[in-house]
């Protein structure tokens, strides 16, 4: 039998074969619990990734997401399109990093090992935002991302669209999933990427995903078979009220695409827990069986303009199973929706362990959140990580500064003191741009992890792709005839 197995398992067996057999080694109803807090870092704000070109360019921007791949022992963070707020040009990338993480889940010694910059044949996949307005091209915001196990390829969400692209491990863009056309966003049935929902917007946008609140979350199934992108907000349609600021609804959706074919399949609703503050999701993370992850918060904390007060960031388990396919409804705004995504309790609460190097503050910005590798005692390690903007701001010109804090304060961004960027010079105070000395008190905003272990209760992890499933599956086969010859040696005796 084993001489002939190669022979009966193609490469996609062996996937189902694998994960068939790694599943059955824990329970199938997958359950995150007793989180605990480990500790975190703070890494500076200056620190640069591995590309060329000048500091500011190569400021590493923490973290729009994190991903572990398992198969490869290897950390991913995720950059967005960079400062300026889509007015800048910036060469989206990622950067692969390793920790060191102690037996008892403890992180330290972060270190950038590699910068992947995103191109499409050659041209840079870039943070400007889409010039004209009805044409996408290269404009991109990458947000979330996943290693698809079975290919090796990195799957990305990105705002603008929203989209889901692949690149190779290159960087080099292979494809893009088809997004569904109730989640473009359009004026009228005019596509429009630049158009804002406000009643006073011209031209105003009415429906699609609304601006700078599109794809947030990615996560991948164990087996490769599907990808989950969650928008941050649902679309326009989705009971955004236009009048004054504008409300959004109390439901997001999550699109589940055939990884294979790129074609949406489903999408699912999402209940926030508000609909104020600016509160929306920024992570998905598969645990396997439609059970996942799901971050959610608000936007205070300390951050570039954010108001300190209230910060609430908080992880939940949701699970598809149940769930609707609401393809082709529009959500309501604040109304129970019956066979909406099943959401139970809080699991870890973000805000709760705060960091002296922050002042024992909450950062605005989590927006990165993994599985990471199983410890000797069998719990999980997971790492949350937040997005620092590149601790940069701007005026109404579209002039960029840095911005620093001094973390002792009540408000750290209420004192902070920008500088033009890359000076330490004519300097002026947040608050009233009075000229202000910039002192080694303050610092760039510091990106932020915070490791915690916890019990993940029959994780699927994801399935390693073909080659190495191969031989992972030959070794389980080994071990198995090992098993049963030395059974056979004593039962001959």
């Amino acid at each position: 039998m084993g001489s002939n197995m190669k022979h009966l398992l193609s490469a996609p067996a062996l996937a189902v074969a694998l994960a068939l057999a790694l599943a059955a080694t824990g329970s199938s109803a997958q359950a995150l619990s007793g989180v605990q807090f480990v500790n975190g870092l703070t890494l500076s704000g200056a620190s640069l990734d591995l590309s060329t070109g000048s500091d500011f360019d190569r400021r590493v921007g923490f973290f729009s997401d994190l991903y572990f791949d398992p198969n490869r022992n290897e950390w991913w963070g995720l950059s967005d399109r960079g400062p300026g707020g889509g007015s800048l040009n910036y060469e989206t990338r990622l950067q692969r990093f390793t920790l060191d993480i102690a037996a008892s889940g403890a992180i330290s010694n972060f270190q950038v090992q590699q910068t992947i910059k995103f191109n499409n044949a050659g041209r840079a996949m870039n943070g400007l935002a889409p010039n004209p307005s009805s044409v996408l091209g290269n404009a991109f915001d990458p947000e979330g991302m996943v290693v698809n196990p079975v290919t090796g390829n990195i799957l990305v969400a990105d705002e603008y669209g929203p989209s889901v692209y692949e690149f190779n491990r290159s960087g080099q863009l292979v494809r893009q999933l088809t997004t569904p056309a109730n989640l473009i966003p359009k004026v009228g049935t005019d596509v429009n990427y630049t158009a804002s929902p406000l009643a006073n917007s011209i031209p105003q946008l009415t429906s699609g995903r609304e601006g700078n609140r599109g794809f947030e979350g990615l996560a991948i199934s164990p087996d490769g078979r599907f990808a989950y992108a969650m928008l941050q907000n649902g679309a326009v349609q989705d009971g955004y009220n236009p009048a004054g600021s504008g409300t959004r609804g109390l439901y997001t959706r999550i699109v589940k695409f055939d990884a294979e074919t790129g074609q949406a399949v489903g999408q699912y609703a999402y209940q926030l827990d508000s609909n104020t503050q600016g509160r929306g999701i920024s992570a998905l993370v598969a645990l396997g069986n439609d059970k996942f992850l799901v971050l959610e918060r608000n936007n205070r904390g300390v951050g570039v303009g954010a108001t300190l007060a209230n910060a609430d960031k908080a992880v939940y388990q949701i699970d598809l199973a149940g769930a609707v396919d609401v393809s082709g409804v529009a959500l309501p705004a604040a109304a129970t929706f019956v066979g909406a995504v099943a959401k139970g309790g809080k699991v870890i609460d973000l805000g709760a362990d705060t960091l002296a190097a922050l002042g024992g503050k909450s950062p605005e910005k989590w927006e990165g959140l993994a599985i990471g590798p199983r410890l000797a005692n069998g719990r999980y390690m997971v790492l949350a990580g937040t997005d620092n903007d590149y601790s940069v701001t701007q005026n109404s010109s579209g002039t960029q500064f840095d911005v620093y804090y001094r973390f002792s304060d009540a408000d750290p961004y209420a004192s902070s003191i920008q500088c033009p960027v890359g000076q330490t010079s004519g300097c002026v105070l947040t608050a009233n741009k009075a000229a202000a000395t910039l002192s080694s008190a303050y610092q760039l905003l510091p990106g932020v992890l915070h490791a915690y272990t916890a019990d993940v209760a029959g994780y699927v992890s994801p399935v390693p792709e073909p080659g190495s499933m191969a031989l992972a599956f030959a070794s389980f086969g080994a071990l198995a005839l090992v098993g049963w010859r030395r059974r056979s040696r004593l039962n001959a005796r």
